[in-house]
């Protein structure tokens, strides 16, 4: 028998601007969907300074997405599984493998994708260049990434507009490194200004920089922190209400026994 043909769907994570979490995002989200039990791959399409593979542990691999879309490579042989089960496609980090390579190809890539797998998360450049607008048109539905401060959401608002005008729907916005902050602009105002459901908070957290620096994915290294928490309530919410129901229950039973644990510390001075 065969393998079965899919017909999954491509989000494309992107971001107006760099520095806002939108690698981490996309990595701790594949992981997190991975983990409810759909097949996912994620794809490095921030082809000029790819971080994918960089941030799991796998920067240099024989084959990438470089190499399929230069038809060099069938897209299944450049897939690697990653420790979580999760797969990735990732990009080159060599200068020499931008060669001829044109980013429209991403929507090729992405219908090939489509027939293998349940979802792929396409990590975007940041910004509105020509490789994140390739990466959008290639997208099924779009996840914006933002922080909580002026000039971040004013460049997701325009990532909207960008997407309004190529007819991609923008399911929501996650909010990235939330401080709770005097200064940081409040969510209700974030979501009248951008004018799309907020899909998750993800607050500021030692823990990804800890994941960042094992080169792992935080739901991974750290799976009961604040960061990870986020990620698999925003996955869930992505998936639907059935699995949002069951993220409840989770969510109980996780504060029940941090609760228990917590007082047996204090019974023994802990």
């Amino acid at each position: 028998m065969g393998t079965q043909v899919k017909n999954g769907k491509i989000y494309t994570v992107i971001s107006g601007k760099g520095g806002v979490g939108k690698t981490v995002s996309a990595i701790n989200l594949g992981i997190s969907i991975s983990r409810l039990g759909k097949e996912v791959i994620i794809v490095d399409a921030n082809l000029t300074t790819p971080n994918v593979g960089l941030h799991l542990g796998s920067p240099i691999v024989p084959l990438t997405l470089n190499h399929v879309m230069n038809n060099k490579a069938k897209v299944e042989d450049a897939i690697y599984e990653h420790e979580s089960g999760t797969k990735i496609l990732p990009s080159s980090i060599s200068a020499g493998d931008l060669k001829n390579l044109d980013p429209e190809k991403l929507s090729e890539i992405a219908k090939k994708l489509r027939r293998i797998s349940d979802f792929a998360i396409f990590d975007s450049a940041a910004g509105l260049g020509e490789e994140a607008q390739a990466a959008m048109r290639a997208a099924d539905e779009i996840i914006l990434i933002t922080n909580p401060e002026i000039s971040a959401v004013t460049d997701a608002l325009k990532t909207i507009k960008l997407a309004e005008t190529m007819n991609k729907k923008v399911i929501g916005v996650i909010i990235t490194r939330q401080e709770q902050k005097k200064w940081e602009m409040d969510v209700p105002t974030i979501k009248d200004m951008l004018e799309v459901p907020i899909l998750g908070i993800v607050p500021e957290d030692d823990s990804v920089k800890e994941s960042q620096r094992m080169r792992n994915a935080v739901v991974h290294t750290h799976p009961r922190s604040k960061a990870a928490r986020a990620y698999r309530r925003i996955a869930r919410r992505i998936l639907g209400p059935s699995y949002m129901k069951a993220a409840k229950e989770i969510e109980k039973a996780e504060k029940k026994a941090s609760g228990f644990f917590s007082k047996l510390w204090k019974r023994l001075g802990l």
